[in-house]
């Protein structure tokens, strides 16, 4: 085997170097959480002001808004620490009580099931909401039978994509043993 040129070392060298061009993308993403909490407690502050005339569909509802900003904020901190760890550099926070378990042990196949369980999760809450609205007039107006069969359909491949991928990965676990 012969040794590396100089050439061959340094283009390797830019290679790796070149992941931390993922780092602003990930303070995006941090920013985009700040956003999803702005906008879960402008939320938060408009239901909490009409709590005494809601119905319990319009509390449901309200609810469901609540779990499906969470459910997002949930998928973008996976995404960051995540995606971070693997691709950028490993969190140096030290052993601290309040570090999540699956920090650090979170690879590529396991970063990939949470995103897509996340994105169905998220889809079904939504998809929830709109059946829960059928029959008023302001939502019957926005989303008729159309939108609510191809919201149905889209969550479906979601359901479907999550099987195959899950299904992809057990196939490719049991063939490396």
């Amino acid at each position: 085997m012969t040794p590396k040129t100089t050439v061959e070392h340094r283009f390797e060298r830019l290679l790796f170097i070149s992941r931390w061009l993922m780092a602003p993308m990930y303070l995006g993403l941090v920013i985009a959480l700040g956003m999803l909490m702005v906008v879960f407690l402008r939320d938060l502050w408009k239901y909490a002001l009409k709590t005494l005339t809601m119905t319990p569909e319009d509390i449901i509802l309200a609810s469901l808004t609540f779990i499906d900003l969470t459910l997002a904020a949930n998928l973008l901190l996976i995404v960051i620490f995540s995606g971070y760890e693997n691709f950028v550099s490993k969190l140096e926070v030290g052993d601290d009580v309040d570090r999540p378990e699956w920090m650090g042990t979170v690879d590529f196949g396991g970063l990939k099931m949470k995103l897509i369980a996340s994105i169905v999760a998220i889809s079904g809450i939504h998809l929830l909401k709109r059946f829960m609205e059928i029959g008023e007039s302001v939502a019957d107006a926005r989303f008729g039978e159309t939108e609510l069969y191809w919201l149905t359909i889209i969550h479906l491949s979601f359901v479907v994509t999550g099987v195959m991928l899950a299904l992809m990965d057990w196939l490719t676990a049991k063939s490396s043993k």
